[in-house]
């Protein structure tokens, strides 16, 4: 008996030395010292990461990187961008130029795996398609044997797109393009027949040419895309804290917290559930690494994700997108997080 709590005592000793080495993550300590989150985004992408005239950064993605500044720091503006093209984005990540990569990437297990990289969650579930000018005629992307297509080189888009139209025995030309402008202009300019890509991606680009009524998105979804952030493998406690950032903004919508009553709840909310999260209860920040009200920072100063998804997406933006998946699970739609306790 002696013996077997002796080996107890150790087992014990042992767990206690890990979990105080758990938090002793590179990244984090990195971040803090320079004082900012480095995010990669997208190089122009309407709703997800786009400049202004004046340098400012709005859409889904970059208000992700704002939610994990104001998770670390307590601010939300602490936080840089790096426009990133497809081909440059992972390289970008597996060198340390970037924190974060978010920037309309799809997890796949390629990805998530031989390019030593961590996909944190789904902030935008996607599905690739077509955009094509009314003019040609097409209703359907079935319609499309023998057209010309443009497409972003480096991209998930440009598998799919020769399954599917291998898949439906019919023949395309792609026609590649570094950035995802110019494969919009391009189109515009003829000289292809239509454009593919997410879904998402192509509202985006319509709303961007001369006239956008002259173009439809087709029916036919031929992909699944969950869109997330990335992070590199090997630091769990970053990657834990880009993880639940994204969950605890669902979390938020699902309680009916919002960045106007968050602050209130976090002193008057009797929901248990609610005042573990918002660090009105216990100290899950430890857990983290983070201070006890990183929960009331994000949502406070971002949102929760219904909020951050409107503005910047949905019907608070010139997109007008509907929820569809990205709906909360009990709304018929796919965006779920774990129990916070």
């Amino acid at each position: 008996m002696r013996k077997s709590s002796h080996s107890a005592a150790v087992v014990t000793a042992a767990l206690l030395a890990f979990a105080g080495t758990a938090h002793a993550g590179a990244t984090l300590d990195a971040v803090k010292k320079k004082g900012f989150v480095q995010c990669g985004v997208s190089d122009g992408l309407p709703g997800f990461s786009y400049t202004d005239d004046k340098g400012n950064v709005s859409g889904l993605d970059a208000d992700f990187c704002r939610a994990v500044a104001a998770a670390v720091f307590g601010d939300a503006t602490k936080v840089k961008f790096t426009p990133l093209t497809a081909k440059e984005r992972f390289t970008a990540l597996q060198s340390g130029e970037i924190d974060i990569l978010s920037r309309n990437t799809t997890w796949t297990s390629s990805r998530d795996t031989a390019l030593g990289l961590n996909f944190t969650g789904v902030t935008y579930y996607d599905g690739q398609g077509f955009l094509v000018n009314k003019k040609l005629g097409v209703k359907s992307a079935k319609e499309l044997d023998g057209a010309s297509i443009c497409i972003q080189a480096g991209t998930t888009t440009e598998l799919n797109l020769a399954d599917y139209f291998r898949a439906n025995n019919m023949k395309f030309t792609p026609i590649s393009y570094d950035k995802s402008d110019e494969s919009a202009k391009a189109m515009e300019a003829g000289r292809c027949d239509g454009l593919t890509s997410d879904q998402s991606q192509l509202y985006a680009q319509r709303i961007k040419l001369a006239a956008p009524d002259d173009y439809i998105v087709l029916p036919e979804v031929i992909s699944k895309e969950p869109l997330g952030p990335v992070v590199r493998h090997g630091d769990d406690e970053w990657f834990d804290i880009v993880k639940w950032t994204l969950y605890v903004q669902v979390a938020a919508e699902e309680y009916g917290l919002t960045s106007k009553n968050v602050a209130e709840a976090a002193k008057t909310s009797t929901n248990p559930d609610v005042k573990r999260l918002l660090g009105a209860e216990g100290e899950k920040g430890k857990d983290f690494g983070l201070a006890n009200d990183w929960v009331v920072n994000v949502v406070r100063q971002v949102g929760n994700y219904g909020e951050m998804f409107n503005r910047n997406v949905g019907d608070g933006s010139p997109l007008k997108i509907k929820r569809g998946l990205n709906a909360l699970w009990n709304q018929g739609g796919l965006q779920y997080a774990p129990p916070f306790r």
